[in-house]
């Protein structure tokens, strides 16, 4: 591992405590943690429904299946973003139809999305990208005159608000009609791999917990604690997409270091803006103001005169570990046959987005002498004439 590393779980002995505690108990599958973990994740995020699962690509799937997405529909959303989202709708062998995101940010133009608009047009997906939200108020607005639901992509975005009808409010409340999480190690909160899902609509809920146990018509916690001898039965076809108890109980202390979490990240992005805003032609990224990220990561994008790739291996050569810009799905060789996807306008930003921005370490642990370190090692892969960059510290 790199002296420096892009992100670090922030992972001690109450976790260690609460595997072992399950691991004693003998249930070790789904079950009680799972069920306090939902609870718990509801209330924190002011959603009326949680439901775990294994991970958030599983989460996009049954929130797609749920809204009805099938074959021969398409889902707008953005290229821009991890290769999990397209590959959602292509689960349900639907067609994702990418527009650009926007000049300014990474996350999809509201602009641009009525004129991707068809009669096959099932549902909207809007990814909350780096944890920065989306434009949700004009997404949810231009979702509901067209009568199309809207999911959100929340992966990177547990723990981040939304300045909503003059209130704060948590991503994951929902504001669109169902929001998706991911547990990932590089994530806020990690439970080593998992999602959730939540939503105000009690029918979808019921169906993500019947999907997700392969449509079992009777929990297997259930049956194990009934007094009766019950037969299950499978009334369709489901998934095994389930989180473990271990997960779960890793995920609750998880939950309780959150705001403790959001706020040393949010310090420390400031820190990287105040250091970088000094160099001509870096541009950090914009927090608007009717938002409040987490910073699941730090994403900036480099003056025209530094290669991408030189640049990252200048970091890399002082043990400094960064990564490329978000990657675009229509580039990857799964997506090559025009029959994968189809593009609306034109997807600019989207590629340059990839190709000149750069995601810096960052990570609650982070000292600062190692911020510095960074914005040193930064202002040393820049030409002679650049300023001097101020300590991030």
């Amino acid at each position: 591992m790199s002296q420096i590393p892009v992100a670090k779980p922030v992972l001690d002995e109450q976790e260690v405590e609460a595997v072992r505690r399950v691991i004693l108990s003998g249930w070790v599958t789904q079950g009680p943690e799972v069920a306090a973990f939902e609870r718990e994740f509801a209330e924190f995020v002011g959603a009326s429904h949680a439901c775990a699962v294994s991970n958030c690509t599983t989460a996009l799937h049954l929130a797609l299946l749920a809204v009805g997405v099938a074959a021969g529909d398409e889902v707008i959303t953005v290229s821009h973003s991890f290769i999990a989202t397209a590959n959602a709708i292509r689960y349900c062998n639907a067609t994702p139809v990418f527009v650009d995101i926007e000049a300014t940010g990474f996350n999809i133009d509201p602009d641009l999305i009525e004129a991707a608009i068809t009669p096959q047009t099932k549902a909207i997906i809007c990814v909350h990208q780096l944890g920065m939200p989306c434009d949700l108020s004009r997404i949810v607005a231009i979702a509901e005159r067209h009568a199309i639901p809207v999911i959100e992509d929340a992966a990177c975005a547990t723990g981040s608000e939304i300045l909503w009808k003059g209130r704060w409010e948590k991503i994951g409340k929902p504001h669109g009609d169902i929001a998706c999480f991911s547990f990932h190690p590089r994530k806020v909160v990690t439970t080593g791999d998992g999602g959730m899902l939540t939503t105000a609509n009690p029918e979808y809920d019921r169906n993500f917990r019947l999907w997700r146990q392969h449509s079992m018509s009777v929990t297997d916690s259930v049956r194990h604690g009934s007094k009766q001898v019950i037969y299950e039965s499978y009334p369709e076809v489901g998934f095994n997409y389930r989180m473990t108890d271990m997960q779960a109980a890793v995920g609750r202390e998880q939950l309780k270091r959150l705001p403790e979490i959001v706020t040393k990240r949010r310090a420390i992005a400031a820190a990287y803006t105040r250091a970088l805003d000094a160099v001509e032609g870096m541009r950090t990224p914009v927090e608007p103001d009717w938002a409040r990220s987490n910073w699941q990561s730090y994403c900036t994008t480099l003056p025209d005169h530094l290669d991408q790739q030189e640049f990252m291996q200048s970091l890399l050569d002082r043990s400094i570990s960064t990564r490329r810009g978000i990657m675009n799905s229509h580039l990857e060789p799964a997506y090559s046959a025009e029959s994968s996807h189809r593009v609306s306008g034109d997807l600019e930003n989207s590629v340059n987005a990839q190709n000149r921005t750069v995601i810096l370490p960052l990570f609650v642990q982070m000292t600062n002498a190692e911020l510095d370190e960074v914005v040193d090692a930064i202002a040393g892969s820049l030409a002679p004439s650049a300023p001097v960059i101020a300590k991030a510290g």
